[in-house]
């Protein structure tokens, strides 16, 4: 018998994974959504082929529930499902920042929950999604999620103690690669080229190096040195880089982000 999945609250992010999971096979018949609006509900409905519900209806009639809202609103949409949700349903949480504890207190005893840390490349199915399990949560449920999010991306198991550091470097992780490109552009201006050719220069080295990165099995400090000739331009900009403290500077970045995400989630916004 097939499994139902729910996606609550079908965002963004919310309608990547539904997406993909048609795309990876599911039968839309067996996939639920339901949104804030109605007139957004009519659009899944229409793009996807699937039923639209309340929150309470995906409860009682669904074997895994996705919850995709925003962590300022989870509380709010857990309160609305605890009386309809039995002890073997299985809860995917993708609110970052918030414990696998803050639903296990708020539904029924023994409800297994995953916890899913994705990041926006899903929407192009480049997204790395990392997956860790509650109190009750068994390998079953640990698989069941990798099925669904492996439809965006790629997955990674970790503890829930590694969640906060995964958040810094992964789900953050896409905005500094955005920063360094919009930094890297602005210098190509100041060297002479125009706007949209030091754009296109920068994004496609970016993707070089970044499948070479994933391909070649080569540590990057070897990938590195390769382009890094005896007196050359290349250790000329690292020079800089490493006297501007840029390497400091990342580690300082991404232990803020860490340290930011242990705050939400002991509740501290």
């Amino acid at each position: 018998m097939a499994q139902k999945v729910a996606v609550l609250g079908t965002g963004k992010i919310g309608e990547a994974l539904l997406s993909g999971m048609i795309r990876g096979g599911w039968a839309p018949a067996d996939l639920l959504v339901t949104a804030r609006r109605p007139e957004r509900a009519a659009q899944l409905r229409e793009r996807y082929g699937v039923e639209a519900v309340t929150n309470a209806e995906a409860a009682e009639a669904a074997d895994t529930l996705i919850l995709t809202v925003k962590p300022q609103d989870m509380g709010a949409l857990l309160t609305e499902l605890a009386p309809h949700v039995p002890a073997d349903r299985l809860v995917i949480s993708g609110a970052a920042g918030i414990p696998t504890a803050f639903f296990e207190e708020r539904l029924a005893e023994g409800t297994p929950v995953v916890r899913v840390m994705t990041n926006t490349p899903a929407l192009v199915d480049e997204a790395m999604s990392v997956i860790s399990a509650g109190t009750h949560a068994t390998g079953d449920h640990l698989r069941r999620a990798e099925e669904i999010f492996a439809g965006v991306g790629k997955t990674l198991r970790v503890p829930e103690t590694q969640q906060d550091a995964a958040t810094a470097l992964s789900g953050s992780g896409p905005a500094y690669f955005y920063f360094l490109v919009e930094a890297m552009t602005d210098a190509g201006i100041l060297l002479g080229l125009p706007r949209d050719k030091a754009h296109d220069l920068i994004v496609q080295a970016a993707i070089g190096a970044a499948v070479m990165l994933r391909d070649s099995g080569e540590h990057p400090v070897k990938l590195r040195e390769n382009v890094t000739s005896p007196a050359g331009t290349t250790i000329n900009a690292i020079r800089e880089l490493e006297n501007h403290g840029v390497r400091a500077a990342l580690l300082a970045a991404l232990e803020a982000a860490r340290d930011r995400s242990r705050e939400l989630a002991s509740g501290n916004g």
